[in-house]
C-alpha cells in the first residue's frame, strides 16, 4: 500500500484488466478496481462492476462523489428514492451522502465503469447505518448477506 504522505509524483501506467484481480461482491456482482491509491492515484478511485441478470446490491451512500457510466446492458438506477432506467453510455452522478444502488432486472449482463472523487472511499449501508471501507472484507460480507436470494 502506498504511503499517503508520500509526495513523489505518480508515474503513468497502463492497467490491464486481464492482469488485475476481480472481487466477488455479492450474488452475481463482481468488481474490478482499476485506479486507486495503491496504484499511485492521489485523487481518484475507479473500476468496473459486472451484474449478472437479477443481481442487486444493497442501498448505500458514499463519503465522496460517484459517477457511473453503463458500458453494457441495462439496469435500474435507484437514486435518492427515484428509479431511472439506464442503458449503455448513460451516466449517473451521485453526490456524497445520497442513497443509491443498481438493480439488473434485464435478462442480460450489465457492466459499468465507476469513478469516485477521492482515494479514501467509504460505503454506508442505508438499512443499518453501518459505514465500512469500500471493498473491504466487511463491505463484501455485508453486501453478500444483504443481497436478496434469486
Amino acid at each position: 500500500m502506498s504511503d499517503p504522505s508520500d509526495t513523489t509524483p505518480a508515474r503513468g501506467q497502463v492497467l490491464r484488466t486481464s492482469e488485475l484481480p476481480v472481487v466477488d461482491r455479492a450474488r452475481g456482482v463482481k468488481t474490478q478496481p482499476l485506479v486507486m491509491r495503491e496504484r499511485g492515484s492521489s485523487s481518484l478511485t475507479l473500476g468496473i462492476s459486472t451484474f449478472e441478470p437479477g443481481s442487486v446490491i444493497p442501498l448505500h451512500s458514499h463519503n465522496v462523489e460517484e459517477a457511473i457510466t453503463i458500458l453494457e446492458g441495462e439496469a435500474i438506477a435507484i437514486i435518492d428514492g427515484r428509479e431511472y432506467p439506464v442503458r449503455a453510455y448513460d451516466t449517473t452522478f451521485v453526490p456524497p451522502g445520497v442513497p443509491h444502488h443498481f438493480r439488473n432486472d434485464s435478462g442480460q449482463r450489465m457492466r459499468f465503469l465507476w469513478v469516485y472523487g477521492g482515494t479514501h472511499v467509504t460505503r454506508t449501508y442505508a438499512e443499518t447505518g453501518q459505514t465500512v471501507e469500500h471493498l473491504s472484507a466487511e463491505d463484501i460480507r455485508i453486501a453478500t448477506e444483504a443481497a436478496p436470494r434469486q
